[in-house]
């Protein structure tokens, strides 16, 4: 069994690791301190200055470079390139870990904006399509980012709690638009789907990943479509 870059462990932290524990809370919020909790949440919701959110970003796109080519990237290499200094980037991220994780979420966030983008301007069946072979792509291009990220001490609990919400609100919209447009059968759950896609961290990124990605997702693109009642008129206008 391969594991595939970040998506391995996107796919491992969303399928096999339940985002919610026996009590209905998200995993990682029960047992962590409320007072890290809070420091959390409070660190999040204050603004930046602009120059501030400049730096920030920039950061973190030099990060997401640094840590897809290596996961042993330096963050003082990271704070240079960036064209800051290493006081700054330990202001916006005080360790590694924070950096590392930031990054995650950010690609992940990315990953799940783009459902929407994509349905404005694609048929939802073209939408749906591009978003899974953008899922591929995601992961099998930063296994050095998921390199940095096993080494975070972060639980893969905690990770699902944070992840999990947008990468299947992401889904459920593109296969309810395409439920509403008749291209896919009725009363998909997006859980499902989203398991059975666990078939792309078994792929050995050294052959030719694109080609047998492709032939796996159409067939399972040809699964979804089976019994679907077909477009109706205006459909994907």
């Amino acid at each position: 069994m391969y594991w595939t870059g970040e998506l391995s462990v996107l796919l491992v932290i969303l399928t096999e690791n339940p985002p919610f524990n026996n009590m209905g809370a998200p995993r990682g919020e029960r047992g962590r301190p409320a007072r890290n909790r809070g420091m959390v949440a409070q660190r999040q919701a204050e603004p930046l200055r602009a120059d501030a959110q400049q730096n920030r970003d920039r950061i973190l796109e030099v990060a997401l470079e640094a840590f897809t080519a290596s996961g042993a990237a330096s963050l003082n290499s990271i704070a240079k390139q960036a064209g800051v200094g290493i006081g700054t980037l330990y202001r916006h991220f005080p360790t590694r870990e924070a950096l590392v994780l930031e990054v995650y979420r950010h690609e992940v966030r990315q990953l799940a904006d783009a459902a929407p983008v994509l349905l404005e301007t694609r048929p939802p069946i073209d939408a749906l399509r591009a978003w899974m072979d953008r899922l591929a792509h995601y992961g099998m291009t930063k296994a050095g980012l998921a390199d940095a990220l096993s080494t975070a001490a972060t639980s893969h609990d905690g990770l699902a709690a944070e992840t999990y919400g947008p990468v299947i609100r992401a889904l459920s919209m593109l296969l309810q638009a395409n439920e509403q447009a008749g291209t896919v059968r009725a009363g998909l759950d997006p859980d499902d789907v989203l398991l059975i896609m666990g078939f792309l961290w078994r792929i050995d990124p050294r052959t030719d990943w694109r080609s047998r990605s492709g032939r796996l997702l159409d067939l399972l693109m040809d699964g979804l479509r089976a019994g679907a009642p077909g477009p109706g008129p205006g459909a994907g206008r």
